[in-house]
């Protein structure tokens, strides 16, 4: 055990009070013992669960762990605790841009920005949302350290593709959340290849929804296109009723996932693009 982790641990256990636990777990985090930060961090968020700080810290290591879901949830936690919290709305950036969401990245960043002008990390986090940079904007990574990425058109994986290959053919998607009723996977033509779709009600819509989708992908691909935006990777709607996000597993097909309200956009986002890795790798061995 190092030197300071001997140190901060010591402490800790003499005052189980102490907010020493955030310098520990964040320590902990850099030296990538993950499975030890993350049990200070929920040490620190049991005697301390409205302290924004500590939700932060959660989120990141959820972060290095490629949880991205549930990160979200602990960073959306730390602006309802803390609205002005720049950790968070960072590491929310860093989120967006590994989806493709460029528009809600550049938007926090922005707010960000707003309360912290001086922050270097800021600028060099948009001019990677605009190009002009080959790094990730900062999130999960320590303050002032960056992660190298693909660009904002880049694919980037949410999941290791190994999750379909251990998935039957005709069950595309196994395993997901509401594989069976919130997810349609489709072709270039609007064929279905896997999924269904059920109003509240029960009522089987997926070859109806899958009509009005066909050319749904092309017409994405257009607008963006003239745009000067590149490749699209998704598209989110919200509804009365629901959410509803649109993405691009590959470049001959298009996957739907829609959830109820209680499930934020961003976190939406997530889980689709996490489908629609499963999505590529199941096309990729049907070739």
């Amino acid at each position: 055990m190092s030197d300071d982790v001997k140190a901060l641990s010591t402490e800790l256990a003499r005052d189980p009070q102490s907010l020493v636990f955030l310098r520990l777990g964040e320590v902990l985090r850099q030296k990538r013992q993950f499975d030890a930060a993350a049990r200070i961090a929920l040490h620190g968020l049991e005697r301390h669960p409205h302290l924004a700080d500590a939700h932060d810290l959660y989120a990141r290591i959820l972060a290095d762990r490629h949880n991205y879901e549930q990160a979200f949830d602990e960073w959306d936690m730390t602006l309802r605790i803390a609205p002005q919290h720049t950790g968070a709305l960072k590491g929310l950036a860093f989120l967006y841009f590994k989806v493709g969401d460029l528009a809600q990245a550049e938007s926090h960043l922005q707010t960000a920005s707003h309360i912290a002008p001086d922050d270097p990390s800021i600028a060099q986090a948009f001019a990677v949302i605009r190009g002009e940079s080959g790094v990730a904007p900062p999130g999960p990574e320590p303050e002032g350290g960056y992660e190298a990425a693909p660009g904002p058109g880049a694919e980037a994986p949410l999941e290791p593709a190994r999750i379909a290959s251990q998935l039957p053919d005709e069950r595309i998607f196994a395993g997901l959340e509401g594989a069976q009723e919130g997810l349609l996977l489709l072709d270039a033509a609007g064929l279905v290849l896997g999924g269904a779709l059920k109003t509240p009600d029960g009522v089987d819509v997926t070859d109806t929804v899958a009509a009005y989708l066909a050319g749904v992908s092309q017409e994405a691909a257009r607008t963006a296109r003239l745009l000067g935006m590149g490749g699209w990777r998704g598209l989110s709607a919200e509804g009365q009723g629901g959410h509803v996000y649109v993405a691009q597993p590959t470049s001959e097909s298009m996957l739907l996932m829609v959830r109820d309200r209680s499930v934020p956009l961003g976190r939406l986002g997530m889980l689709a693009q996490r489908a629609a890795q499963v999505a590529r790798s199941w096309l990729e061995r049907q070739r």
